[in-house]
């Protein structure tokens, strides 16, 4: 099949909730990201989720937990959870994303190492600061990972072997290039508005979202394309003058508009 043959399959493939289905049969995603540096990153991540899953447990830094709170009241699309917290909604969740806002620190590398090592079998997006301290030893088939063609090059640097993984990639470019299976899709759109910070950590948020209830192929095929449709939208609106909150808001939109063709 060509790029589009399987873009468009992915589409007919992705995960609808029944009419008929209950508070969390639609999926339950972990988000564990930010850091003192970072704030607004997992936040974007968390608001997209926020709109396809049924239920998203948030975990960052105590000071993100906080600000999480505090700007969405009561936080009523889903729970906060302590880092000490983590492993018992981790195995409750479909799947985790772990990296956005996530500084480049010991720390970062100590839990992310420790929570891949200990859960392998579960579904994982590893992102931004965990995908650049990860040991890629750890790497493995249930993993998406969602670099940028320098953080791949450091991956590289550190081990891995993009021919002997077994998960999938989301290259991250004017293309995105989604290599599984030793095949490599390729998706285009987008325009310079999608420079603007915090419009990978939507994607990264938006893929782990599909990721609880559909393969990981489908999955980064969807989002990426979905992310870019949803740039090119807003670029007709109002040109490059848009930011990662817009595309937030606009992403729900091209879900459902593609998914009713």
């Amino acid at each position: 099949m060509n790029n589009s043959q399987f873009l468009a399959q992915a589409w007919e493939k992705l995960f609808l909730p029944h009419p008929d289905s209950h508070k969390g049969q639609n999926g339950k995603l972990l988000i564990i990201g930010g850091s003192e540096l970072f704030h607004a990153a997992s936040k974007w991540s968390l608001d997209i989720a926020s709109t396809i899953v049924d239920m998203v447990f948030y975990s960052s830094v105590e000071e993100n937990n906080e600000l999480i709170k505090e700007v969405k009241g009561n936080f009523w699309n889903g729970i906060i959870v302590s880092r000490q917290d983590i492993e018992k909604y981790l195995i409750e969740a479909d799947c985790i994303l772990i990296g956005p806002g996530m500084d480049r620190s010991e720390e970062t590398k100590t839990l992310t190492d420790h929570l891949l090592e200990k859960y392998p079998e579960k579904n994982w997006v590893i992102d931004a600061g965990a995908l650049q301290m990860v040991d890629v030893g750890l790497l493995s088939k249930n993993h998406i990972i969602t670099p940028h063609a320098h953080e791949l090059a450091r991956l590289i640097e550190n081990g891995f072997d993009q021919n002997i993984f077994t998960g999938t990639i989301l290259l991250k470019g004017k293309v995105d290039q989604i290599i599984t299976n030793h095949q490599t899709i390729s998706v285009v759109g987008g325009n310079a508005g999608m420079t603007k910070g915090g419009t990978g950590d939507v994607l990264a948020g938006l893929i782990a979202a599909l990721y609880c209830k559909n393969d990981a192929l489908t999955s980064c095929l969807v989002a990426s394309d979905a992310n870019k449709k949803a740039g090119d939208y807003l670029f007709a609106e109002v040109g490059p003058y848009f930011n990662a909150s817009d595309l937030v808001k606009t992403l729900p939109k091209i879900l459902w508009g593609n998914q009713n063709k």
